[in-house]
């Protein structure tokens, strides 16, 4: 079984060019769809398609 490789909000803003302050706000403020929350700390999580459609998203894609 192939488990999908998983970003920290740090790890997707970077991808996308962004600071993680900004993914965050952007998600708060209801312009990307809020992240998959990581059971056991409660993290954001992001997979490589999030990223990909954050991006197109902001016009960068």
């Amino acid at each position: 079984m192939i488990q999908e490789k998983y970003y920290t909000a740090r790890g997707a803003a970077q991808a996308l060019g962004i600071s993680k302050q900004t993914l965050v706000r952007y998600e708060a403020k209801g312009f990307f769809p809020k992240a998959k929350r990581n059971t056991l700390n409660r993290w954001r999580e992001y997979t490589a398609k999030d990223i990909e459609r954050l991006r197109k998203m902001m016009g960068r894609g």
